[in-house]
C-alpha cells in the first residue's frame, strides 16, 4: 500500500540542496567574519552559543510540526485567529517544514557550530600558547556536541509534548511576518 502524505518532489530536493549550499556558504562567511573582525572571545562564545540554540529551536519547530494536529487550528482559523491558518499550512506542509527545519537549518547550525568551534580554538591559543591544543579542541568539539544534543534531546521533550502550542507561536510569527512585508504566504 502506498503512503500519499508526502509533498516532496524531485524540484523540491533540488531546492532544498542549492538552499543548504546557499545558506551554508552565507552564514559561515558571516559567523568567521564576525569572529575574526570582534575578536573577542566572549562574543565567539555568545556567537557559538545562539548558532546552537538557533538549530535546537530549528529542530523543536521540525518535530513538533510532525506531532501537531490539524483540527484545533481550523476552529481557530473559523474565528480568524492570528496564526491559524498559517499553523494549518505548517501541519499540511509537515515533510517539507521537518526536511527543512531539522535537515537544513538544524545540519547547517551544526556544521557552522563545528567550523565555528575551531576558530574559537585558534583565537583561545593565539591568547594561551601554552595550551595544548589538541586538547582544547577536544573540549570544544565535546561541548558543542553535548549542549546541541542535551539541547535537542530536552527540545524533543517541549516539542512532543506541546506541538499545538509550538506550531501555533510560529504560525503567530509567520503571520506577523506577513503583516509586516505584505506577502501573504497563506494562498486561498
Amino acid at each position: 500500500m502506498k503512503n500519499n502524505k508526502s509533498t516532496v518532489s524531485g524540484k523540491f530536493v533540488i531546492f532544498v540542496g542549492f538552499l543548504s549550499f546557499s545558506f551554508a556558504a552565507v552564514f559561515f562567511l558571516l559567523s568567521q567574519y564576525l569572529a575574526i573582525t570582534i575578536n573577542s572571545l566572549i562574543f565567539s562564545f555568545l556567537l557559538l552559543f545562539f548558532i546552537v540554540l538557533f538549530g535546537i529551536i530549528a529542530d523543536i519547530i521540525g518535530t513538533s510540526v510532525a506531532a501537531a494536529d490539524e483540527a484545533p487550528f481550523h476552529a481557530k482559523a473559523a474565528k480568524k485567529v492570528t496564526g491559524a491558518k498559517e499553523s494549518v499550512l505548517l501541519i499540511r506542509n509537515a515533510d517539507r517544514v521537518a526536511n527543512i527545519t531539522n535537515d537544513v537549518i538544524g545540519d547547517i547550525a551544526g556544521t557552522l557550530s563545528g567550523a565555528l568551534g575551531i576558530a574559537l580554538g585558534l583565537q583561545i591559543i593565539s591568547f594561551m600558547q601554552d595550551l595544548n591544543q589538541f586538547f582544547l579542541n577536544m573540549l570544544i568539539t565535546a561541548l558543542i556536541a553535548a549542549l546541541t544534543v542535551g539541547g535537542k534531546a530536552y527540545g524533543k521533550k517541549i516539542a512532543l509534548s506541546n506541538a499545538n502550542g509550538v506550531i501555533f507561536i510560529v504560525g503567530k510569527v509567520l503571520a506577523a511576518f506577513s503583516g509586516i512585508t505584505g506577502k501573504n504566504i497563506v494562498k486561498k
